[in-house]
């Protein structure tokens, strides 16, 4: 065998990423690998384009893209019409945004059966044996399946919902996490409805250690935006002694659209007064957590960034960079995120500092 080929099994190994012989000669039938040339006793041989082809797909995947995306994306000539790949990949990706709607009828069908509080599980039994028995063959039978519904949702009426009995049910484990962060991470599910959004939560090194230090020394908390400072816990931050402040501070602001105009016209320098120490919450704009993560690169240390801002390319790019910086942070991976987020995020970690106190003190 000549010293330039590889054995699949040596292929693999250098590729990594958990690759596996069996997947590359599915990628063969998909026609994402070329067929490799033989030895004289049959066995595949590969060359280091091969490998380099091989670490495309494998990066590809780990971003997400489907199979079939990769496929079309590596056969596509550099010199093809750009137009007309696209066109290729926003109609795949509106058969993926379908296919994610069915499965979320599927989830929310599930929820409705085993999201349900003690109070409600009296009717569990009952309903998925109604659901057995269940005829949908006519349209009479579909009406069928809504009055199943409306009476298992009568119980709701007579209490209120045990939210934290349900999540125990539709949660996965968090054994593994801290006491706080598991509490973290339920807040935010519950601020969304959303129990998917656990997978993409991301909290850099000692996060919330970080913030809990920072809260604890009566830091500087700075939202973007009036509707996040809004929605942070005035009560116990002014208990904790700490100053709660607007980056971009025009009332008018309804939208990250709206922010995104205004603070890359206007508000970029302030960032640069930030104070030493600072717990930045940013929940709308993607150009504020870019320029923040400018700003760590030239200087300020704030203790915390929770980066959730809302937007399609911006905001991923500048969750990935705020991922690369050395500063703490929480955030959301790709487009999830909002200003409600955010907010809970700092909440719950200011709960985690005190309890609610008895009182007014932050309408004064």
């Amino acid at each position: 065998m000549a010293n330039e080929y590889l054995t699949i099994k040596e292929l693999t190994e250098s590729v990594g990423g958990n690759m596996t012989p069996r997947m590359v000669r599915h990628y063969h039938q998909m026609g994402l690998l070329p067929q490799p040339v033989r030895s004289h006793s049959n066995y595949r041989l590969y060359t280091q384009q091969d490998v380099q082809q091989l670490r495309r797909i494998v990066a590809l995947k780990q971003q997400g893209f489907q199979l079939s995306h990769i496929r079309q994306l590596l056969e596509t000539d550099a010199s093809s019409e750009v137009n007309t790949l696209t066109t290729q990949l926003q109609q795949q990706y509106q058969s993926v945004m379908q296919q994610l709607a069915r499965l979320r009828q599927t989830a929310a069908a599930l929820e409705g059966l085993l999201g349900r509080d003690r109070a409600c599980q009296n009717l569990q039994a009952e309903a998925i044996a109604q659901l057995r028995l269940l005829e949908v063959e006519t349209q009479d039978g579909l009406g069928q399946l809504e009055q199943l519904w409306d009476s298992w949702d009568a119980a709701t009426h007579n209490h209120p919902e045990a939210f934290a009995e349900s999540l125990q049910r539709l949660l996965p484990d968090l054994s593994d996490r801290s006491e706080i962060e598991a509490d973290l991470l339920s807040k935010l599910v519950l601020a969304c409805g959303d129990v998917s959004l656990v997978n993409f939560v991301r909290l850099g090194n000692r996060a919330i250690a970080a913030a809990r230090n920072a809260l604890s020394s009566n830091c500087q908390v700075v939202g973007d935006v009036p509707a996040v400072v809004a929605a942070l816990d005035q009560t116990r931050l002014k208990h904790l002694g700490c100053k709660v402040t607007t980056l971009i501070k025009d009332p008018h602001i309804t939208s990250a659209a709206d922010a995104e105009q205004v603070f890359w016209h206007q508000n970029q320098a302030k960032l640069h007064e930030l104070e030493h120490g600072c717990v930045l919450v940013i929940g709308y704009a993607p150009s504020v957590l870019m320029a923040a993560c400018n700003a760590v690169e030239n200087g300020i240390q704030p203790a915390l960034i929770i980066g959730m801002p809302i937007g399609f390319s911006h905001a991923p790019a500048a969750k990935r960079r705020l991922m690369r910086s050395r500063i703490p942070y929480i955030t959301t991976e790709g487009t999830l995120g909002g200003g409600i987020l955010a907010a809970v995020a700092l909440n719950a970690l200011a709960e985690s500092l005190i309890e609610k106190p008895d009182c007014h003190c932050y309408l004064g």
